[in-house]
């Protein structure tokens, strides 16, 4: 049974995956319901109502059965944080020459165990990279070297 929260009080990786959903449809859709919520994560209504439930007495949203819902502005303040994480991992990871898909199964995979500090400095060496273009040419030519099989390994064209 998914938690809305950790022992330091945050959210739980759950918890921030349903209010990162939930702000995304209401980006997308102007409204989010538990059935959008249940079909786009891919479990039951019943267990998204439990956790909007949860998330509604921790103060994260403002929900009333058989109605939509909507994110507080504590609920909105840990979806941005959530949002300006993917993106700054996403950003990053595209500056890395990683493929999309890639990327998605990464950020969803790390997303929720980054410090804001890690993210902070991702976001830094991001920008460094970007106003470098030639330290970001050199790390995909070393990268691409690296890729390259060596005609000396065992296996490599003799």
């Amino acid at each position: 049974m998914s938690t809305a929260s950790t022992k330091t009080g945050r959210p739980s990786q759950s918890a921030e995956d349903y209010l990162e959903r939930i702000q995304e449809l209401i980006d997308e859709k102007g409204y989010a319901r538990v059935v959008d919520i249940a079909g786009s994560l891919e479990v039951t209504q019943a267990s998204v109502t439990n956790m909007v439930q949860k998330l509604a007495e921790m103060g994260y949203i403002d929900y009333e059965k058989y109605r939509g819902l909507t994110l507080t502005e504590k609920g909105g303040a840990v979806a941005a944080r959530i949002e300006k994480r993917h993106a700054t991992l996403s950003r990053f990871f595209s500056l890395l020459g990683l493929d999309e898909l890639t990327q998605l199964k990464d950020i969803e995979g790390i997303e929720h165990h980054l410090s804001s500090e890690t993210v902070d400095c991702l976001n830094d060496l991001a920008t460094v990279l970007e106003e470098q273009p030639d330290l970001l040419k050199a790390f995909h030519a070393r990268r691409k070297k690296a890729r390259r099989p060596s005609s000396s390994a065992p296996g490599g064209p003799a």
